[in-house]
């Protein structure tokens, strides 16, 4: 397929609400594909339409949760898994509030500290249109609500904390395990 240009912060189209998709044609499979070339190629675990210029909403995901700290050391890595959610919405929403690091394929080289839910229900189609439910906890949750802000034209630093809690990343300083995974969400 074909990895694509990531729109960055100045460009209109990451501020615009995208439009929801009533058919699903070839074109919405290649952008999906395109999708997952373009968020594997910067890396990232997460990307949205809008991010490489479709006005739509679409969505792709793909990660695997941390081993847990207390595992034994031989125990596998988590396989990825991958998502590419259709005109997603979330129905559902914890009371627990967390925060965590966030960074973005389009504002490269920052992050910034965000309140989110704790765990989500999304729905949406898959990319054969049938309808889906994900449950979704974590890292994972907050990825998820990263991109389907991004289809509603809001970037994380819309939510930050405060604005002493956005931080550029140095080359060569060191950074947390928690700042290299939210570099990565789309």
């Amino acid at each position: 397929m074909t990895v694509r240009e990531i729109k960055v912060i100045d460009d209109p189209v990451l501020r615009r609400k995208a439009k929801k998709i009533d058919k699903f044609t070839p074109e919405t499979r290649k952008l999906i594909e395109d999708m997952i070339d373009t968020m594997r190629a910067a890396p990232g675990v997460g990307l949205a339409a809008p991010q490489v210029g479709a006005s739509e909403r679409v969505i792709v995901v793909e990660y695997a949760e941390e081993a847990e700290e207390d595992a034994e050391p031989a125990a596998p890595p988590k396989k990825k898994k991958l998502y590419a959610v259709i005109n997603p919405e979330i129905v559902w929403a914890s009371d627990e509030i967390i925060e965590g690091t966030e960074g973005c394929l389009s504002i490269p080289g920052w992050t910034g500290d965000v309140l989110r839910p704790e765990a989500i229900v999304v729905k949406g189609r898959n990319r054969s249109g049938q309808r889906i439910k994900i449950k979704a906890e974590d890292w994972l949750a907050r990825i998820f609500q990263h991109e389907i802000d991004h289809l509603d034209g809001i970037l994380y630093i819309d939510r930050l904390i405060a604005p002493d809690r956005f931080r550029r990343i140095t080359s060569g300083a060191e950074e947390t395990a928690e700042e290299k995974a939210a570099e990565a969400i789309g």
